[in-house]
C-alpha cells in the first residue's frame, strides 16, 4: 500500500494560518492522512472567541484606569461634579430644570469611557510592542476590534447610568421608577454609537503618538454641540446641524423626553437615528483601521512611538 500523498502548494498555503483561525478556510489532516477543510462553523467559532475573549482580555490588559485609585475619581465622581457645575450655573443664570441638565451631562459624560477606553485599546498594543504581533495573525479584523468595543460600550453605560443615579439623588431629582428601564436603553445605546466614534479615533492611534488631546477636544466638542446643556433650538443654526450629525444628541434629548414620561414607542424614531449615526461612525472607524494598518505595513511605522 503506498504512503498517502502530500498536500499540495495550495493546501499548504492555507494551512499556514491554523485551523482555529477566524474567516479563513485553513486546511487540516486527518487521522488517516488526508487533508480536511475547516468547516465554516469552525471560522465563525474561532471569529467569536476572538470577538467575546479577546476583546475582554484586552480591555483589561490594556485599559489602565481599571486601577480603583484612577478609575474611581476619573469615572464616578468627576461626572458628579461636572452635573453639579452647570446645574448651579443654570440656576444662577434662571435658565433650564436641575433635569434638564443632569440627564444632559449624565449621558455626555459616557463619552469620556467610549473615546479615551476605545483609542486607548490599540495605542496600548503599540505602546507595548506587541500590535504587530496582533495584527499579523490572521484573525478577522471586524471581531478583533468589535470585541475591543463590546467592553468599552458596558463600560460607558455604566459610568453614564451611575451618574444619572447619584446625580439624581443627591440634587433631589424625581426619577419615576417606571422609566429606568427606557433609560438603561437610550444610554445603552448612545454608548454603543459614541464607542462607534472611538473606533475612528483608534485608526490615528496607529499614525499619532497620543490621542489624549484629540479625545479632550472631541469631548469638548460633543458637550457643546450635542444639546448637553444648551438647547439645539438656541444654538446657531449651523452648530444645530453639526449637533444632529453627532453621537449622543439623539440619545440626550430621547432620554429627556422618557425621563419627562414618554414612552419607548414614543422616543424609537430618536433611538433609531442615534443608532444609525453610531453604525456609519463604526464602519468609518474599522475601514480607517484597515487603512491604516495597510499603510503602515507599507512604511513599516506601524509600532513606531
Amino acid at each position: 500500500m503506498s504512503a498517502p500523498q502530500a498536500a499540495g502548494p495550495e493546501v499548504a498555503g492555507r494551512g499556514l494560518a491554523g485551523p482555529g483561525a477566524a474567516g479563513t478556510q485553513a486546511a487540516r489532516t486527518s487521522r488517516h492522512g488526508r487533508p480536511e477543510a475547516v468547516s465554516r462553523w469552525d471560522g465563525i467559532r474561532a471569529a467569536w472567541r476572538v470577538l467575546t475573549v479577546g476583546g475582554v482580555i484586552s480591555f483589561r490588559g490594556l485599559f489602565n484606569w481599571l486601577n480603583p485609585y484612577v478609575y474611581v475619581p476619573t469615572m464616578l465622581v468627576a461626572p458628579i461634579f461636572q452635573i453639579l457645575l452647570f446645574v448651579y450655573i443654570g440656576r444662577s443664570a434662571g435658565v433650564g430644570t436641575d433635569a434638564f441638565y443632569l440627564v444632559g451631562n449624565a449621558v455626555q459624560y459616557a463619552s469620556i469611557p467610549c473615546l479615551f477606553a476605545m483609542a486607548n485599546t490599540i495605542a496600548g498594543e503599540r505602546w507595548t510592542q506587541t500590535l504587530g504581533i496582533v495584527l499579523s495573525t490572521p484573525a478577522n479584523r471586524v471581531a478583533l476590534f468589535v470585541g475591543r468595543s463590546l467592553p468599552v460600550i458596558a463600560n460607558g453605560w455604566f459610568v453614564a447610568m451611575f451618574s444619572l443615579f447619584v446625580g439624581g439623588w443627591v440634587l433631589g431629582v424625581d426619577l419615576p421608577v417606571s422609566a429606568w428601564p427606557g433609560i438603561a436603553l437610550t444610554i445603552a445605546i448612545a454608548s454603543a454609537s459614541c464607542t462607534g466614534l472611538g473606533l475612528l479615533q483608534a485608526a490615528l492611534a496607529l499614525r499619532v503618538r497620543s490621542t489624549a488631546v484629540l479625545s479632550n477636544i472631541v469631548f469638548g466638542v460633543l458637550l457643546v454641540f450635542t444639546g448637553t446643556n444648551v438647547a439645539l433650538d438656541s444654538l446657531p443654526e449651523w452648530m444645530a446641524t453639526a449637533g444632529r450629525l453627532m453621537p449622543l444628541t439623539h440619545a440626550i434629548e430621547a432620554c429627556r423626553e422618557v425621563v419627562a414620561g414618554a414612552s419607548l414607542s414614543a422616543v424609537a424614531p430618536l433611538l433609531l437615528r442615534e443608532g444609525l449615526i453610531g453604525a456609519v461612525f463604526a464602519v468609518l472607524g474599522l475601514a480607517a483601521l484597515r487603512w491604516v494598518e495597510a499603510e503602515s505595513r507599507r512604511h513599516a511605522t506601524l509600532e513606531l512611538q
